[in-house]
């Protein structure tokens, strides 16, 4: 097993130490208010922390509005909310010029920031815009700046996007199509809540009182703490261990193996490569790991390959899903090393 070739320095080390601790907080604060969504959650803060934006699919009424406001509370950072539908505009996005009267009785334009100027920014059912609506977000999410009327403006940092799409419900719909689904780092699947937890909510949630959430982080915290991400050290097995799974998913590639390849019809490209390295160095720092370890990797292959790996109608009509393609490739890769 080789090592990484940089070891983290001394300061760094205990960095990694305070956003272990940080992250217990985070989690502990976040208890008060959602129920039994710890691994959602810790799906969510590993993206952040990662810099990347998250694709969450649930069916209604499972919290997934509450969670990121009040992790945005959390962490004060501003937050907003933008509604999609089929008559949303790219400027009721990004904003517009609107003309005002100035103090000297002068007309002029004056630009009017869109919701999209927030540090969390929840794009609710993106999939009920059109593509023009769509792709302003998603270049706001790739370039952290957007354009009106030939003017370019920054995003202010941290800038993090988590857009949901309901499963059940497609009538009216425009999906996204899958260069666009690319751009998200992690798709991350919410499930109904155990009968336990369920009961919890009820006696929690139904009173006259609601907890109050302490602040833990703020955005220059943030900031500070994904750099440290990025400067995590990886061993050269974890790199080839990644970049073989990635390369497993391509069925026309020598590496895919024989029962891939009436399953799926597109695999994961190299962005995969960079956010499972990415997630898995956000991993390892929030457990206060000094390094990438294998298990970092399988915790968050799930959400990076899940919406990479284009199962085909035959895999469709077998009941097989891209989930349980990435299971088999990970579960046969990991035996053989």
């Amino acid at each position: 097993m080789s090592a990484p070739s940089t070891p983290l320095p001394q300061d760094d080390v205990a960095a990694i130490d305070q956003l272990r601790s940080v992250y217990a907080q985070l989690t502990k604060e976040l208890n008060k208010i959602i129920v039994g969504q710890n691994d959602v959650i810790e799906q969510l803060c590993i993206c952040l922390f990662a810099r990347g934006h998250a694709l969450l699919m649930g069916v209604p009424g499972l919290a997934k509005t509450l969670l990121v406001s009040r992790l945005a509370e959390t962490m004060s950072l501003s937050f907003s909310r933008i509604q999609f539908t089929p008559d949303l505009m790219p400027m009721d996005i990004t904003g517009t010029d609107i003309l005002q009267e100035t103090a000297t009785g002068k007309r002029e334009f004056e630009f009017v920031k869109g919701p999209v100027f927030a540090n969390i920014v929840l794009a609710d059912e993106i999939n009920r815009a059109p593509a023009k609506t769509q792709a302003a977000m998603l270049e706001a999410m790739q370039e952290h700046r957007v354009t009106v009327a030939g003017r370019t403006y920054t995003l202010e940092q941290p800038f993090f996007v988590l857009a949901t799409q309901n499963p059940i419900e497609q009538e009216g719909t425009y999906p996204l199509p899958e260069a666009q689904l690319d751009r998200f780092m992690f798709m991350i699947g919410v499930d109904y809540p155990s009968r336990e937890e369920e009961i919890t909510i009820a006696k929690t949630t139904t009173g006259a009182t609601t907890p109050r959430l302490e602040h833990v982080l703020d955005g220059q915290r943030v900031i500070a703490y994904q750099d440290l991400v990025r400067r995590v050290p990886v061993p050269d097995h974890i790199y080839e261990f990644i970049v073989d799974l990635v390369r497993r998913t391509r069925p026309n590639g020598a590496e895919a193996p024989s029962w891939l390849k009436p399953l799926v019809g597109w695999g994961a490209g190299p962005r995969a490569v960079q956010y499972l390295v990415l997630g898995a160095k956000a991993r390892a720092a929030l457990h206060g790991s000094y390094m990438v370890r294998r298990e970092d990797v399988t915790a968050v292959v799930e959400s990076v390959l899940r919406h990479r790996v284009m199962t085909t109608f035959t895999a469709e009509s077998d009941g097989v899903d891209s989930k349980q393609v990435v299971k088999r490739l990970v579960t046969e890769l990991s035996n053989e090393k």
